[in-house]
């Protein structure tokens, strides 16, 4: 008796304690449903995205404190790894385009719209099997980190977690010698108006020519090449002996809406940053599924950029 006496009591205070548990989590169970909520929302950027910034921070700063040559042309490849996406041919159920590496995996680099890729496309995908990280991934954080290391550079939103492709984007996507109406509508192919056109062209800041005028190669598009800042704009209306002009940006900046965007940015270069970082965000999760939905944001893991 003696024992079920005591197994008895036992259980008494066992049921209490559970009761009281019960109730004060009746009582705080909004405040455990949110912190399971910010959990699972946390998404934090791997810790390799740091060593893989240290590693671009060496390779994109030149010794004048300016962005380099392999800078310009990560930023380069991100346009033209995630350039090759088209709204229509994904309404129609066309794989391929976007921002998933086939520049370097299925080495798209050699095609004649992208040559002079070849020598950053080996970098990078050096570095991305180095650090175990993706190759469409390490392409858009390249590109965001060369313009962030650029003097005045902004940070652009960068996120990670896309899926790699050695398919082939399809042809045809890509900007060329294209008049200002082409250019704009290729551009809204790929859900871009003409004030982030306006906007995305400006990245030709830190740019070189090479391929359009060989007798001019290696001329900068501004006269503070290296540095980011609105010159570029200016040039299109008042050029810089030694500088060089592409013909399909100068005659975009004849353009009623384009170039009057053009102007707005020269007088107001925090609005093209604005815009800019906006814009390019976007195009690094061209053909992305989710966006930026499904990916996690390793932005801080670039160097500061500007405000």
């Amino acid at each position: 008796m003696l024992r079920t006496f005591i197994c008895s009591f036992l259980l008494a205070i066992c049921l209490s304690e559970t009761i009281s548990i019960a109730l004060s989590f009746r009582h705080d169970q909004s405040f455990v449903k949110r912190s399971i909520s910010n959990l699972l929302a946390t998404k934090q950027c791997p810790p390799v995205w740091r060593e893989v910034s240290s590693a671009l921070t060496k390779q994109f700063l030149g010794s004048d404190g300016t962005c380099n040559d392999d800078a310009r042309a990560a930023i380069r490849a991100a346009f033209h790894d995630a350039g090759t996406y088209s709204l229509k041919l994904a309404a129609a159920g066309r794989v391929g385009g976007g921002a998933d590496g086939s520049l370097i995996l299925a080495n798209e680099y050699n095609r004649t719209e992208s040559q002079g890729l070849s020598d950053i496309s080996t970098k990078l995908h050096a570095l991305g099997l180095q650090y175990g990280v993706g190759v469409a991934d390490t392409i858009q954080f390249a590109a965001a980190h060369a313009i962030a290391t650029c003097p005045r550079g902004p940070r652009v939103s960068t996120f990670v977690g896309r899926k790699d492709s050695s398919q082939p984007s399809p042809h045809g996507l890509l900007p060329g010698l294209d008049t200002p109406d082409q250019l704009i509508a290729l551009f809204k192919d790929k859900g871009f108006d003409e004030g982030d056109l306006a906007a995305l062209v400006g990245v030709h800041t830190v740019s070189k020519q090479f391929f359009e005028d060989p007798s001019s190669a290696g001329a900068p598009q501004d006269n503070s090449v290296g540095i980011w800042d609105v010159n570029f704009y200016v040039e299109q209306f008042t050029p810089t002996p030694g500088t060089y002009r592409l013909k399909s940006i100068l005659d975009l900046s004849a353009n009623p809406v384009v170039g009057t965007q053009f102007r707005v940015f020269v007088i107001n270069p925090r609005q093209w940053n604005t815009q800019f970082t906006d814009a390019m965000t976007r195009l690094s999760v061209l053909g992305v599924p989710g966006g930026t939905q499904n990916l996690i944001d390793c932005t801080d893991a670039l160097p500061p950029g500007v405000v």
